[in-house]
């Protein structure tokens, strides 16, 4: 997608919204869908977000592999599970949680990509060695969903700077990056090298 596609935010409406209680506190869950492409995404909000406090927040894209099934080749489910501990712990916060499975490829790709990790490729290698670019996931619909609850600014909880330059170019202002570095293992160092090296994650 190039820079002047990404003036434009994607448009979402919202579908339902219920409690959902977990082992961190009972969080409200928000559905929205995108009527160009039928894709659904979550946002999953703590609190009173509203006034003009910068909200604590994480956007999170789907990773079945380590939200649901507790894989160790990355480090999303314990980012997850962090983010919306401090969420909950700090008594305010939202976390977009955005399907956009493996970097935008898919999960059946992904696996593809996990093949040829087994091989000895990175994850950067991988992607674009089944012809996808490295990282194909894209934030427009995140202005609008942070719009639904009158969030204008952010503490984003990330370590990609892209996240945070997508934000801005859609007038979410964040007025604080905080790092999210939980997970580190045996299975995924190379992966978080990889992050960090290829990709510009800022892992302090």
């Amino acid at each position: 997608m190039s820079k002047s596609d990404k003036a434009v935010a994607t448009t979402v409406k919202f579908v339902a919204e219920s409690k959902l209680p977990m082992p961190m506190g009972t969080f409200t869950m928000v559905g929205f869908e995108e009527p160009a492409t039928g894709k659904e995404h979550v946002a999953l909000v703590y609190g009173d977000v509203s006034g003009d406090e910068p909200v604590l927040a994480r956007i999170h894209s789907e990773c079945l592999t380590g939200d649901a099934l507790f894989s160790l080749r990355c480090d999303c489910g314990f980012q997850l599970q962090e983010a919306l501990t401090r969420i909950a712990t700090e008594g305010r916060g939202i976390l977009l949680y955005l399907r956009q499975e493996g970097r935008g490829i898919g999960l059946l790709n992904k696996i593809k990509a996990y093949h040829l990790q087994d091989q000895g490729a990175d994850t950067v290698q991988a992607n674009e060695e089944l012809g996808f670019d490295a990282d194909m996931r894209e934030y427009s619909m995140c202005q609008p969903m942070f719009k639904h609850f009158g969030i204008k600014k952010v503490r984003l909880m990330t370590n990609n700077p892209r996240k945070v330059q997508a934000l801005q170019e859609f007038g979410v202002q964040v007025s604080q990056r905080e790092a999210i570095k939980v997970g580190e293992n045996s299975h995924n160092k190379s992966y978080l090298a990889t992050k960090a090296g290829k990709l510009g994650h800022l892992m302090d």
